[in-house]
């Protein structure tokens, strides 16, 4: 989330672009001719982090070769521009996740469904992300990614072949030649909004819009894309019906998102779902397309036991390491420091920063890090512009836990902010509340929620462990509710176990069956 006192990249976003989306004056003093509007900071409040041009991107790699070849390395085919390219992207995703053993699984899945499609001499590079989000996606430069969110929800090899050969699917039709067009042109004018215009946050939200309009391919070419996809899964073996099975778990995956944010806050442009949404219809169009290459009763290799194998163990949700959240608490042992949020909030660890939002909807938080210069008290930072709107009066200096802090308020047409500034180290945390109307006891549930800020021990931190994909076998006496009850959850024990197995309520398990539970 926040950058780490070297200076360097801790979690999955820099300080710099959360200064940036949130409007900040990233030097003191700062005009205010420069100042964003408050409209401008709900805003990109609601984007929350990086919005980046998901599933679907383009892979074009032209080989002499009839048959697949053992792919190059990275360093070995892309330029240093490409190379910079890749590590921003890979870091904006939390990072590669290292698993030898899955990233065999997967090569071989890939290496089967391009020798069965109709561009065998493609090659494609994967890199597993440490991600909770559902994605998956190629790039032009012929690399191939797949979070492990993705890799937790798929339960055998033929849905994780589904996704993949989607993907190549859209290559092979050439559906990516007017995207990188498009993507190019949106670029240029998100530049020339920042330069011409000289806002750059304007530019950095017409770019961002422009990414969540390019994030969907159009209806015909998903369609397209479907079938050629499931065809490629079928003559490579896999069971065509998978693609059918992993369209429903994301679409009951998606309906029990652990989040409360309104529409535009929850929409997660990076998730695989955002750009392909699992509609009855589409379903429906996917099952026949499975039909014209297997019956239902013979519908081909599934591989569930070996693909299980594979994902034992894998790190479920958010990896510590880069902070995470359990109910209303935010903890970060690297950074060394935790805050827990107001009664009745919920709370989402993005690329950019920390986001919360009341089930009403009508109250929001964003806790995310900044520099400011040793010798700016924070009172001054609080004040010096960086937001409009600032009630100067309400600036005031004070101590959290033993940390320098200020606090102050700012009010607009619609929101109203209770902003906290907490000097942590070599930075300073913004934790900033907004609210549609700032009542004298919300403004209260604020401040008490600001107070909880603090360091964590040595021993905290070391103590702290990361969810993992447990695979276990069912016993004689064991039901889905036995199993239910051991998942290391906040909510929803059974549905996310019933999801998470592709199983439906009133089912019931098979004996020496092995299934998915969440645990330390």
């Amino acid at each position: 989330m926040v950058r780490g006192r070297d200076g360097n990249e801790a979690g999955r976003g820099t300080v710099t672009e959360s200064a940036r989306s949130l409007g900040a004056d990233r030097r003191a003093g700062e005009t205010a001719s420069r100042r964003p509007s408050l409209r401008a900071f709900v805003r990109a409040l609601a984007l929350g982090g990086t919005l980046l041009l998901g599933a679907c991107a383009a892979l074009e790699e032209s080989r002499t070769a009839n048959a697949p070849t053992p792919p190059p390395r990275l360093d070995e085919v892309l330029t240093p521009a490409q190379r910079q390219e890749h590590e921003r992207l890979v870091s904006s995703y939390g990072g590669a996740y290292n698993n030898p053993k899955l990233q065999k699984q997967i090569e071989d899945v890939v290496t089967r469904l391009v020798a069965a499609s109709e561009r065998p001499n493609l090659h494609y590079r994967v890199t597993i992300l440490n991600s909770p989000a559902v994605n998956a996606f190629a790039l032009p430069n012929g690399s191939l990614y797949v979070t492990r969110g993705l890799l937790a929800l798929a339960s055998d090899n033929s849905e994780l072949a589904s996704v993949l050969a989607h993907e190549m699917a859209h290559v092979i039709a050439n559906h990516a030649a007017t995207r990188e067009d498009q993507m190019k042109q949106a670029v240029l004018v998100s530049r020339v909004i920042s330069d011409v215009v000289n806002d750059s946050d304007l530019g950095a939200l017409a770019l961002a819009r422009s990414r969540i309009s390019l994030a969907s391919f159009s209806r015909g070419q998903e369609l397209e894309a479907d079938a050629i996809g499931v065809g490629i899964s079928a003559r490579a073996g896999f069971d065509p019906y998978g693609a059918e099975r992993f369209l429903t778990t994301m679409g009951r995956q998606a309906s029990i998102r652990s989040t409360s944010m309104s529409q535009s806050a929850s929409t997660d442009t990076s998730d695989f779902l955002a750009s392909h949404p699992a509609t009855p219809e589409r379903i429906s169009i996917v099952m026949a397309n499975a039909r014209e290459y297997a019956s239902p009763s013979k519908p081909g290799e599934r591989d569930r036991k070996q693909y299980l194998s594979a994902i034992d163990g894998l790190v479920y949700g958010d990896d510590p390491k880069e902070g995470f959240v359990r109910g209303r608490r935010f903890f970060h042992p690297k950074l060394g420091f935790t805050f827990t949020a107001p009664e009745g909030f919920t709370l989402e660890n993005t690329s950019q920063a920390v986001l919360g939002a009341s089930s009403s909807g009508r109250e929001a938080l964003r806790l995310d890090a900044v520099r400011v210069a040793g010798d700016q008290s924070l009172a001054q930072y609080l004040s010096s512009g960086w937001i409009e709107g600032v009630e100067i009066s309400t600036v005031e200096s004070l101590v959290l836990n033993g940390f320098p802090a200020a606090t102050a308020v700012a009010r607009g047409e619609q929101w109203s902010f209770r902003m906290f500034a907490i000097r942590f180290g070599s930075d300073v945390y913004r934790l900033i509340f907004a609210a549609r109307q700032l009542t004298p006891e919300l403004d209260q549930a604020f401040r008490q929620a600001a107070e909880t800020f603090r360091r964590v021990s040595i021993e905290e931190a070391d103590n702290v462990k990361p969810l993992r994909l447990r695979i276990v076998t069912a016993g004689l006496t064991d039901t889905p509710e036995r199993l239910a009850a051991k998942m290391d959850v906040q909510d929803k024990a059974m549905e996310r176990f019933l999801i998470l197995n592709g199983l439906n309520r009133g089912d019931k398990l098979a004996y020496g069956e092995q299934y998915k539970i969440i645990a330390e």
